[in-house]
């Protein structure tokens, strides 16, 4: 996901952010705290099917579990930096400010952070489904 993320990001605009460091991180992690994740429910759902399955099976949970575990790492981040305006911890009005501070960094991230997975998410993607539906029996 971190050479799928620079890739996008070099090609839509050729790096020129400051952000390039914290977007690889951000990837990075994404990708890496998904796997364990993604492998379970890809096993969970493959298990006792044929290989058609078993991919369909392991190209969900890879792309779920990635954009879900991304999403909340990016949530996180756009917490910490709110943090400083919001209300004392624990209190009514914190709970609301985290939960809609968190939402609107998912939807953020929805619309802005997913496509930085294409052109070599995708392929990875495949790839990496299709060796997995392979290999599990």
């Amino acid at each position: 996901m971190l050479l799928s993320s620079m890739v996008a990001l070099y090609l839509r605009n050729r790096f020129e952010t400051s952000h390039a460091a914290d977007l690889a991180i951000l990837y990075f992690a994404g990708g890496l705290l998904s796997w364990p994740f993604a492998l379970m429910a890809g096993r969970y759902l493959a298990t006792g099917h044929r290989i058609e399955t078993r991919f369909a099976a392991f190209f969900v949970a890879l792309t779920v579990c990635t954009i879900l575990m991304t999403a909340f790492l990016f949530a996180m981040d756009y917490r910490v930096f709110y943090t400083r305006w919001h209300a004392n911890f624990g209190s009514l009005t914190w709970i609301f400010q985290f939960l809609v501070t968190g939402a609107s960094a998912v939807y953020q991230f929805g619309v802005l952070g997913t496509r930085l997975f294409l052109p070599l998410g995708l392929i990875g993607l495949i790839a990496t489904s299709f060796l997995l539906a392979k290999r599990m029996r």
